[in-house]
């Protein structure tokens, strides 16, 4: 079992930069891929990006490449979103997620997800 709690989510400017962090625990967690989803108010699900169990691989969407950096500290069983130029349609539920395999979290089928952190990027 893995257990997956975001932070760091608020209220910011259009243009500004926010940092979020998932900790994650259970044995293995830091063997697994882990990345982000999100969710805005009426849109379905988005894959946002994802990192290998070495961080050594990262992949993301690409409305976020550029704006968007994921990283992880297996030492500390974290892994990090920095978003950058937030934009208004940034706005969402940051859900973080872990499993084993890259492809079935691709498709959003990740067998473990936190509870979400709202992130609001205003005008």
């Amino acid at each position: 079992q893995v257990q997956l709690v975001e932070s760091g989510g608020g209220l910011v400017q259009a243009g500004g930069s926010l940092r979020v962090s998932c900790a994650a625990s259970g044995r293995t967690a830091n063997t697994y891929v882990m990345g982000w989803f999100r969710q805005a108010p009426g849109k379905d699900r988005e894959f946002v990006t994802a990192i290998n169990w070495s961080g050594g691989i990262t992949y993301y969407a690409d409305s976020m490449k550029g704006r968007f950096t994921i990283s992880r500290d297996n030492a500390k069983n974290t892994v990090y979103l920095q978003m950058n130029s937030l934009k208004p349609e940034d706005t969402a539920v940051y859900y973080c997620v872990a499993d084993a395999q890259f492809h079935t979290l691709r498709t959003g089928l990740a067998d473990y997800w936190g509870q979400g952190t709202q992130v609001t990027v205003s005008s």
